[in-house]
């Protein structure tokens, strides 16, 4: 006689009769009675407080941009051009050997606005916003080094592993469209790569995976599989899903815990919709040609970073939750990692995106869309005030203090909170840390950071972490 018998978790809890153990299996089957029911986890779910932000564009500039060639304008940083920082130690720096002094910006600077914001003439187009734009220039984060900084940036962690925003306020939000993914990723051209860490920077961590984002190529079809081969009747195909959809279902009846189960149940559901859905949603050739000439489609120089703009109001208007779109691929030339020629790489870059953006923030508010989209920009980190040596000098990592701008969303447009130094080296007034960032983004989008949260490991799991971090109130309007 065989005496082997394979317990499930639910069957042990079950025989460990009352107290503890009932106790620990009502409490697991309450937090997993979506998967459990078989409902969809991208169902629309009301926000815990008000918040404006129905979905959140993220424009992501990968490599760390200079704030003090960009956002933070820094006039004694132009006055003591070519002087020693003081107090700075060169083994601090990324690349303690090719320290050099104080370097003033490049760029040419100037006032814009009703609100008489400073840019750099980096974005031209984009300074003609600068009234609908918040500046927060006052961040700081935990790490100089560009992998746990981009991981810090996205999931509030230095190492891999945990939820990215975008998985989170789709955890906590749903999705308003029910043939769309809720959470949609676009990166540079193949040619430059991924954002170091790649597909963890989007990542569901210990969440459902359904939750995580879905990349889309950037070149040819930006979904693999979208399209149902000739063989593959309608009837055939929703007769393999349904099939398909029973045989899970009744393991899930074994195993009503398997949150994992239920998450693959909707995908196939999901990707059968976005047959018919996703490549209408992806096909900007249907948009007027003006609209793809205010975006810069026609401009060579900016076509690629155009398109995923444009792409983006697309499908925030299709009801998409989270949008992240990559500037910059993967090694330092290729993206806003500036530590050689600092000129001629944030010139490049900001060639690509300028238009683009500038777009983007006329056309959602045009359509009555920039009320409801929080739209943000920035890296995983800045640069330092001083110079890099090279060939053409360029600037090191600076973890200390950099500028992330926010625009509609319900954030207080023309507004500047905190404060860099007069050199722009360290944030000084009004710090913001990541988690803090954090903390704000998902109140915009009416979600309470210490509230927002998943059991594993046995503990309440949060985006913001336990450092009892604060949303940054005055930002909004």
């Amino acid at each position: 006689m065989n005496t082997t018998t394979n317990f499930t978790r639910r069957h042990l809890l079950q025989r460990a009769g009352g107290g503890f153990g009932m106790l620990a299996l009502s409490a697991m089957l309450e937090r997993n009675s979506n998967a459990a029911s078989g409902l969809n986890p991208f169902a629309p779910k009301l926000p815990m407080m008000g918040g404006k932000a129905k979905s959140i564009i993220w424009i992501f500039a990968n490599g760390g941009p200079s704030q003090v060639d960009t956002w933070d304008y820094k006039p004694e940083l132009q006055k003591r051009d070519g002087k020693p920082l003081d107090g700075f130690d060169p083994k601090t720096g990324f690349f303690p050997g090719s320290v050099g002094p104080l370097m003033a910006s490049p760029f040419a600077w100037k006032q814009h606005g009703q609100s008489g914001t400073w840019a750099s003439d980096l974005f031209p187009m984009t300074a003609k916003h600068v009234d609908k734009m918040c500046f927060i220039h006052s961040c700081w984060t935990q790490s100089n080094n560009h992998s746990p900084a981009l991981f810090m940036m996205n999931t509030g962690a230095t190492r891999m592993g945990y939820p990215c925003v975008g998985s989170w306020v789709t955890y906590g939000l749903g999705s308003e469209s029910d043939s769309l993914p809720s959470f949609v990723v676009m990166s540079d051209p193949l040619n430059r790569g991924l954002p170091k860490g790649s597909a963890a920077n989007w990542g569901a961590g210990f969440l459902p995976s359904v939750y995580q984002g879905t990349w889309l190529k950037p070149k040819g079809a930006p979904i693999d599989n979208l399209a149902v081969p000739a063989s593959l009747t309608p009837q055939r195909q929703r007769a393999q899903l349904d099939l398909l959809a029973r045989l899970n279902h009744n393991a899930l009846v074994e195993s009503p815990i398997e949150s994992e189960l239920s998450a693959r149940i909707q995908s196939f559901e999901l990707a059968y919709r976005m047959q018919t859905a996703a490549p209408e949603a992806f096909d900007i050739k249907d948009e007027p040609e003006h609209i793809q000439k205010l975006y810069g489609i026609d401009q060579k120089h900016c076509t690629h970073f155009a398109s995923q703009c444009l792409t983006a109001r697309r499908m925030v208007e299709r009801g998409v939750r989270f949008i992240q779109i990559y500037s910059g691929g993967m090694e330092n030339q290729q993206s806003w990692d500036g530590h050689n020629d600092i000129a001629g790489n944030h010139r490049g870059f900001a060639s690509e995106s300028d238009q683009p953006v500038a777009a983007l923030l006329s056309d959602l508010e045009q359509r009555g869309l920039l009320d409801q989209t929080l739209v943000i920009w920035g890296g995983e980190f800045g640069r330092l005030p001083i110079s890099q040596k090279a060939d053409k000098p360029g600037r090191d990592h600076n973890p200390h203090a950099f500028t992330v701008w926010m625009a509609g969303g319900g954030v207080k447009g023309g507004y500047h909170h905190g404060e860099s130094d007069e050199l722009g080296f360290k944030a000084v007034v009004d710090k913001v840390s990541v988690h803090d960032l954090h903390a704000t983004i998902l109140a915009a989008a009416g979600l309470d950071h210490d509230r927002l949260s998943f059991m594993f490991q046995g503990l309440n799991q949060k985006l913001t972490g336990v450092e009892n971090p604060r949303v940054v109130s005055k930002v909004f309007a």
